[in-house]
């Protein structure tokens, strides 16, 4: 299909991934970005984040995350979640792991990106890969909006490479305030940079326009945020 790319990923797995380059691109002078997807695959919301942070000068690779579980360009629906389950449960850390390095070689080797500029973003489920990759990665820094069961993965912040942004929904009740908190104090214990940002008023997935959740406000003030940031850790 048009815009996506075929990756081969170490563990012997193939997976696609949607990209998006600037229009103005220059060789090895715009930043990388990897996006990683909610729950509900790359679907349409999360091509279309791809988009807009292509507009802003990233050079964006959003990796199919289910791959080894769902078909090729697999989209899960909104309204129906347990049929999303088998895809979730099926996602390991090994196999994360080895597609967010998938998609970081492909960054670190295309000719239109610096490679000092590399960062990932996620949602969700992407929020908690986005916390993985900048613990695996050789990232300039990371953000995870809302990101889910984060916990367990907590003891990954000794690890972390680059600065990372942090978003929760105040009116979230699929996140706990115990993840938070957890992810957050391994921070602080590890010593890491972070920026870690509560928006009271904001449920779980304000920032997709797609989804009853959706919050305007939260969301504009959180993208200001998020490009400050990135911006500021470039080199």
């Amino acid at each position: 299909m048009e815009n996506y790319v075929h990756l081969n990923v170490d563990d012997g797995t193939e997976m696609e991934a949607y990209i998006s380059i600037p229009a103005d691109a220059v060789g090895r002078t715009s930043p990388g970005l990897i996006v990683l997807q909610e729950a509900f695959g790359v679907n349409h919301h999360i091509r279309d984040v791809a988009d807009r942070f292509a507009a802003q000068g990233f050079v964006v690779i959003a990796p199919e995350l289910f791959h080894r579980s769902a078909p090729p360009y697999f989209e899960g629906s909104y309204n129906d979640f347990p049929s999303i389950m088998p895809h979730f449960h099926a996602l390991s850390v090994e196999g994360q792991t080895a597609d967010l390095k998938a998609a970081y070689h492909w960054l670190r080797h295309n000719d239109l990106v610096n490679p000092a500029n590399i960062f990932s973003i996620g949602y969700c489920l992407g929020g908690r890969v986005s916390f993985l990759a900048n613990a695996t990665l050789p990232l300039a820094a990371g953000v995870s909006y809302y990101g889910g069961s984060i916990k367990p993965l907590a003891e990954k912040a000794a690890t972390v490479n680059g600065p990372h942004l942090f978003f929760w929904g105040g009116l979230d009740k699929h996140i706990g305030q115990d993840q938070v908190d957890a992810v957050i104090g391994a921070m602080d214990e590890a010593g890491k940079d972070y920026i870690n940002v509560k928006i009271s008023y904001a449920d779980h997935a304000f920032a997709c326009d797609e989804r009853p959740s959706y919050n305007e406000k939260a969301t504009k003030e959180a993208w200001a945020l998020t490009l400050a940031f990135l911006r500021n850790n470039m080199s």
